[in-house]
Formats: structure tokens, sequence, C-alpha cells
């Protein structure tokens, strides 16, 4: 009999492509069923997840008691949680927390946490309001106090970002600039967040093996001249990186929203995303990989036209 895959966030970005990856992968289809963990059931992602014959379960990870409901009877449970939700480290880190205690008070045997690293310790204290990756690494830190197998996922950022937050914008003289509040020779890890299951597939194959481990997730590190480089190279286009300096302001923002995008860009500007062991980090994630990932180049080719 199959066991229980229950994954948090089942219609979502990272959630919805674990679920499409096990059910196309022989090894993992015919191991896990899947029960995908959704607040509304009701809507079409959900019932194209139905559909595909997946379980589905409302679950809010805000009620306790539901998150109870949801993970009773599985034998590995995925879990996210998104903090821009609500932007509050404080709900993040309480959602975090409930469905790990929810998971061992139902003996489920293997939890992936979906997790960022810890900025404000990278730092020593430097860089204190990147409270979305911060408040995963307090979940982090108390999933791995629990009497449970359990593994972190900490993916890169996301190519797909590229395509809204990120995209180039059209100068006042027509040309297209890719801008940032750092060098052009900074690294920035990416990943096709459509990979997700890659990463994960090691993990729910042999759980024992990657307990306590850390999957960094990106297919490189790529440095922002090349980034821009590749945009122009595959588009016919040219994009220019422009670099943008740290104290700039859009209009609308407060003070703490300053504060926090200066300090994102420090995190990418002065330790690289992952901090001082990314690189070998992320060496040994790609070693325990089988399958090729999405490079920036084929997710730039992927997803014409940009421009």
């Amino acid at each position: 009999m199959a066991r229980i895959l229950t994954v948090f966030g089942a219609t979502g970005a990272q959630g919805g492509s674990l679920v499409s990856y096990v059910l196309s992968h022989p090894g993992l289809s015919s191991r896990y069923s899947i029960r995908g963990v959704t607040r509304d059931p009701s809507k079409a992602a959900a019932s194209a997840l139905q559909e595909k014959g997946v379980e589905v379960v409302q679950a809010d990870a805000d009620d306790p008691p539901s998150v109870q409901k949801a993970v009773t009877g599985s034998y590995a449970v995925f879990s996210m949680t998104n903090f821009w939700e609500k932007a509050s480290a404080a709900a993040e880190i309480s959602q975090g927390k409930g469905i790990a205690e929810a998971s061992v008070a139902a003996g489920v045997k293997l939890l992936i946490w979906s997790s960022l690293p810890d900025v404000a310790k990278m730092s020593e204290g430097r860089l204190t309001s990147v409270h979305h990756f911060d408040s995963k690494a307090t979940v982090e830190a108390y999933i791995r106090t629990l009497p449970i197998t359990s593994a972190f996922f900490m993916p890169a950022c996301y190519m797909q970002n590229m395509q809204t937050v990120f995209r180039p914008q059209v100068a006042s003289n027509g040309e297209l600039e890719f801008s940032m509040s750092a060098k052009s020779d900074t690294l920035l890890p990416l990943i096709d967040i459509s990979d997700t299951g890659k990463y994960l597939a090691p993990i729910l194959l042999e759980p024992e093996k990657y307990h306590h481990r850390t999957f960094t997730a990106a297919t490189a590190f790529y440095s922002l001249q090349q980034i821009v480089e590749t945009w122009s190279q595959v588009t016919g286009r040219i994009v220019t990186f422009v670099p943008r300096p740290a104290s700039s302001v859009s209009a609308g923002m407060t003070p703490e929203m300053v504060k926090v995008q200066n300090e994102s860009a420090g995190l990418i500007r002065d330790y690289q995303y992952y901090g001082p062991t990314g690189l070998k980090d992320l060496e040994w994630t790609l070693a325990q990989i089988k399958e090729p990932l999405t490079t920036w180049k084929e997710f730039v080719k992927k997803n014409e036209p940009w421009f």
C-alpha cells in the first residue's frame, strides 16, 4: 500500500511542482500517494489536482485542528508557508512550528521544511530586517530539536521572479535595464521552481540518509552580468545591468519597507544569498540530484517573448 505524502501549498509554486513531479516519477508514484493541502478545495487548481488522483483536503495553517487532521495518517509531510500573506515573522513561525508539532503528534516519519538562511546570524547581526528569511530559519532550528526525521529544502531566487519583480524595465532612452543594489559581478543563485521535485526526490527515496541535511536548491550561481547577457543573447534585445543606489526609494514605501529592501539587497551583495559556504553547499546538493536542472538560458528560451 502506498504511503501518504502530504503536501502543504499543493496548489502553489513549490507544492504544486512537487505534486506534478511525484505523479510523473515511476519510483515515487508507486511509493507515495499524494494528499494535497489547500485552504480552499473548491478552487479550480484544487479540482485539477483531484482529477489527477490527488486527495485534496482543507486546512489552514492558522487553524491547528485542521492541520492535525490533514497530517494524520501521513508517512511524509512537505511543509511550507508564505510569509507575504501576513508579512509577519511571528505568524510564519507559529504556522511552521504548528505543522511540525502536528506532524510529530501524528507519528509522521519524514518532515521536509521549505527553509531559508538565517540572515541575522549569517551577518553577525548586521542585517536584522530580512524577516522573510529569518522566520523560516527559526522554524528550521525548532524542527531540528524534534523527534522526527527531517530535511530542509532551501530554494534560491526564483527564475520566475525575473518575469515579475525583477523584470527589466524600459528606461527613458528606450533601452532595457535590469537594476539591483549590487555590482555586475555579484553572484545570485537561481532556481526554476518547477524543478522542486527534482531536489526532493532523493530525500523521499532515502529519508534516513538525508536526516537533518539541507538541500541548497539552485541550478547555479550567476553573476548579474551573466543574467543580462543571457537575456540579450536569447531575445535579441540588449539588456543592460544598471546598479541601483542602496538608498533608492519607490513611491509609497515606508521606512521599514526601505530597510527591508536595502538589507535584502545587502544579503545578495555581501553574502551571496546563502552565505560563505553557499558554493560548497550547492556542489554537495548537485551531487545528490539525478536529473538535469533548468538553466537560466533554458528558462529564458522557454518563456519567450520577454519584451
